[in-house]
């Protein structure tokens, strides 16, 4: 199971992060949320992550102009489409800056089942998405809520390796390791506040998740 964790703001958590075996570290470039961070933040945080650990770049509804100066300034791997962007709009977006890119859906579980979300993955799946992520619907935000949606809803068989996302924490993650998923993505779960994380919840939730990892702990006992 890969491990992303989401909304950074401060290198003491990168750092953090890095050394309890993250996968995928993600940084948030939408202005109106309260884990954003601007090119200059986020050039020096992704400075601070190794190599064979990814840096994902999350975007809602950037335009083209917009992406490449952030592509110009900013190193990262993969960009995270959060917004409404159209499977064709997000090939070519990262085709204009040459990365590789995920889609996050939000799940409504009173209009989707397993087969709606299944044929929204296959549309991004035609366009080159590496990954789906699947997150909780909510009216006025496009992520980051804490909430969950009806696991139920995942589909089997997708053609995308799947990411959930929306509202795990430690005490619940153990619960997706027999999903039909192939990573997990977590911000407020691992918080004490807003863009703030906690080591001991960044401890745990990896704990939760890389069980043959830890049998041997080798991590600091200090994080």
């Amino acid at each position: 199971m890969q491990v992303k964790f989401c909304g950074f703001t401060q290198l003491s958590d990168v750092q953090t992060a890095v050394q309890l075996g993250v996968d995928a570290v993600g940084l948030v470039f939408y202005p109106p949320s309260p884990r954003a961070v601007t090119p200059k933040q986020a050039q020096s945080l992704s400075a601070a992550v190794p190599a064979f650990v990814s840096v994902v770049a999350l975007v809602v509804n950037m335009t083209h102009d917009e992406l490449l100066a952030l592509a110009n300034h900013v190193s990262f791997d993969i960009i995270q489409f959060h917004g409404d962007e159209t499977p064709e709009q997000c090939q070519q977006l990262a085709s204009a800056v040459n990365k590789r890119w995920i889609k996050a859906l939000r799940i409504d579980a009173e209009q989707d089942t397993a087969a709606s979300v299944r044929a929204r993955i296959d549309s991004f799946a035609v366009m080159g998405a590496s990954s789906i992520l699947l997150d909780a619907y909510h009216p006025q935000k496009y992520g980051g809520t804490g909430a969950r949606f009806d696991w139920s809803l995942i589909p089997q068989g997708s053609a995308l390796p799947i990411v959930l996302a929306g509202g795990l924490a430690a005490d619940n993650v153990a619960g997706t390791l027999d999903l039909p998923i192939y990573g997990v993505d977590v911000s407020g779960g691992i918080e004490s506040a807003k863009g703030k994380k906690d080591a001991a919840k960044m401890r745990a939730f990896m704990k939760a998740v890389k069980r043959d990892r830890w049998q041997n702990e080798t991590v600091t006992d200090g994080l």
